[in-house]
């Protein structure tokens, strides 16, 4: 299918391009940007004006629960609630069942994904076999399969002579290493924020050291490394201090943050009536306090914090619906981030849409070696001429409420539905093909 798209607000922050354009898409690939491209060549014009057309969005930390917890989700679910969100690439976390720790698994996840995806799927492999600490991967075959990242996510990687053997595996493989910050002896029996709230609620607390201390300590193991250090779902205003520091002072050191911890704080974990248990605000990390959002939004304000990440965590109704200690922990979010993102980080003017579109796009293809400099023409993250043809088209101004009925996944464990957004995806467009649109935007060719 050959696409012209007339007149969109054309973002391309990796280029700093910001000006209204249209863009000629032949055989999954861009052919030209510019004005007033002619539709001679075009199959379908579809009329943007009004709307963001930028990089297709990428997410890099997103579960899609396959193989083995596909009653959650699976690839091909998770990818409709992807494109349903405006994601064209997300990096699959390796805490499945069996883990993502092997060559063989990688080769299957790739194999799995071209098979039933809407979108582009890439592994992020465990860091230990397993996933259970105690024998490193190899990291090196891992890359040469197709893993894009490392992490035990869901689990830190407790021991710190086997975390810095992995530091230089991930550095020797070029590979960077994604920490699931949790010191695990101060979080035993801890379901949310250690404060005011748990302690009304009669709840183990999380306090912030547990996230801070593995910061602090990986950066200080990583200073003779160089590895590429990431920071997952980011929590703690004091982890934004310990990042921006490292960073001044020259470390390899990103961080991300997600929709619920720059949106929502503890006080969600406790119902309408400040007295329940409201388990779809049962996160890991956990829903803090105001002075972490503001924190957090600052960090993402100087830089410190560059990328956007969901952690969609699906699960089933039957889980979720358990006692809040039971229950599990996380949260759906394709579907609902850009929008979430928006009214949190543009809405309010601490940022505007193209850094909003860079921590979506340019910056977390960068992070997971999906950028030009490492792909070539295949490069992700960016629109230039001759490059894969994934689009996101976005109607800033559109005003809608997220409900049930907006969720393309197999789960439904959200706290945002009835929130009133202001931004929404209404395209998606994947390897030159619309794998999602809100309405009929596309119109036959003239000719």
């Amino acid at each position: 299918m050959n696409l012209l798209i007339r007149q969109a607000r054309v973002l391309n922050p990796a280029s700093n391009f910001d000006q209204v354009a249209d863009i000629a898409i032949q055989n999954g690939r861009i052919a030209a940007i510019g004005a007033g491209l002619s539709p001679t060549e075009a199959d379908q014009i579809v009329d943007a004006d009004g709307l963001i057309a930028c990089p297709g969005l990428i997410d890099p930390h997103v579960h899609l629960r396959e193989p083995g917890q596909v009653a959650k989700e699976e690839i091909a679910s998770g990818t409709r609630a992807a494109v349903a969100g405006g994601f064209t690439t997300v990096c699959c976390m390796p805490n499945t069942n069996p883990a993502l720790d092997s060559p063989e698994m990688i080769e299957w996840a790739l194999m799995k994904s071209k098979q039933s995806a809407r979108c582009r799927v890439f592994p992020v492999a465990a860091a230990t076999v397993g996933r259970a600490g105690e024998q490193i991967t190899e990291i090196d075959l891992l890359s040469a399969a197709g893993a894009v990242a490392i992490s035990d996510d869901g689990d830190v990687v407790e021991n710190p002579r086997m975390m810095k053997h992995i530091l230089q595996a991930c550095h020797h493989a070029g590979l960077a290493f994604m920490q699931h910050c949790q010191e695990s002896s101060l979080t035993v029996g801890a379901v949310m924020h250690d404060g005011a709230v748990s302690a009304r609620l009669g709840l183990v607390g999380w306090p912030r050291e547990a996230e801070e201390i593995i910061i602090e300590r990986d950066i200080r193991l990583n200073r003779t490394v160089g590895c590429r250090y990431h920071v997952q779902h980011l929590s703690s205003g004091g982890s934004v201090e310990i990042i921006r520091r490292a960073k001044a002072d020259g470390q390899f050191v990103s961080a991300e943050a997600s929709p619920h911890h720059l949106t929502l704080t503890d006080e969600f974990c406790a119902g309408l009536d400040g007295q329940g248990y409201n388990t779809s605000g049962k996160m890991n990390p956990p829903l803090r306090e105001q002075s972490d959002i503001d924190a957090i939004i600052a960090g993402v304000v100087d830089g410190t914090i560059e990328v956007l990440a969901t952690d969609h965590a699906p699960h089933t109704a039957e889980e979720k619906g358990q006692p809040f200690e039971t229950a599990p922990f996380g949260i759906i979010g394709l579907e609902s981030a850009l929008g979430i993102y928006a009214q949190a980080l543009v809405e309010p003017g601490h940022i505007d849409w193209p850094h909003l579109i860079a921590m979506l796009t340019i910056n977390p293809a960068r992070l997971c070696n999906l950028d030009r400099a490492s792909r070539k023409n295949d490069g992700l993250g960016e629109i230039f001429v001759g490059g894969a043809a994934d689009i996101t088209l976005i109607d800033p101004n559109l005003e809608w409420t997220f409900s049930m009925n907006d969720v393309a996944g197999k789960s439904h464990n959200s706290p945002f539905f009835g929130r009133s957004l202001r931004g929404r995806a209404v395209a998606t467009i994947v390897h030159g093909k619309p794998q999602f649109t809100l309405n009929d935007l596309a119109a036959s060719a003239a000719h």
